[in-house]
């Protein structure tokens, strides 16, 4: 007969028993998770501080830019009424040099017409019965200054010829500082330049007069 193998057999594998949940742990638990919910909120409430810290450092930057922007804008302004002032005060005499007979000067003349959407404003305006000079004035006169003023001389007249206003319409430009190149620039879009000379202003005239119809 065969022999017979001796079968051995192995120790079951102990099952490993789950810890039994006790009511302390459970509390224990719910106690670590309610201090972390206080530390979160203690964190959120730190960074909430800094938020409005630094909202409340930012609005006081602001009132403090608003200030000196309305500082500057007022200095801007004393500026342009210095400017009209010692530009402007000798303007009739000075353009019967080229022809012109003015008998009157308005400054900071209006031209609205809310019906037709066109609104002007010149520093100052030389008029008599047949002409007009509308002059516009600046501290320091730059090439888009010439630009806005054939954009307002476009005004002046579609605003003159609907009321009826069938004067000539010429145009100038002032400035207590003007580069050269400015200056060609302005002559050269049919502007006259006034500009200081000493203790008067000096009239440059145009390379082609322009009659803005």
């Amino acid at each position: 007969m065969p022999a017979t193998k001796n079968i051995v057999k192995k120790p079951a594998k102990k099952v490993a028993r789950a810890k039994k949940v006790t009511l302390d742990d459970v509390w224990a638990a719910i106690r670590e998770t309610q201090e972390a919910h206080k530390e979160t909120e203690k964190a959120i409430k730190e960074t909430q501080k800094q938020v409005d810290k630094t909202s409340k450092t930012v609005e006081e930057t602001q009132k403090q830019v608003d200030k000196a922007t309305q500082a500057v804008g007022k200095l801007g302004n004393r500026l342009g009424d210095m400017a009209e002032h010692l530009l402007t005060p000798n303007l009739i005499e000075q353009f019967k040099k080229y022809g012109f007979n003015f008998g009157r000067m308005g400054a900071n003349v209006r031209m609205e017409d809310n019906v037709n959407e066109i609104y002007a404003e010149i520093d100052a305006m030389l008029e008599n019965g047949t002409q007009t000079m509308a002059v516009e004035v600046k501290v320091n006169l730059k090439t888009t200054d010439i630009d806005n003023h054939i954009e307002r001389m476009e005004k002046i007249r579609k605003y003159a010829d609907m009321h009826g206003d069938k004067r000539q319409f010429y145009g100038a430009v002032a400035g207590t500082v003007v580069t050269k190149e400015v200056e060609l620039y302005a002559i050269r879009h049919g502007f006259y330049v006034i500009k200081p000379s000493g203790e008067d202003v000096t009239i440059v005239p145009p390379v082609s007069q322009k009659i803005f119809w």
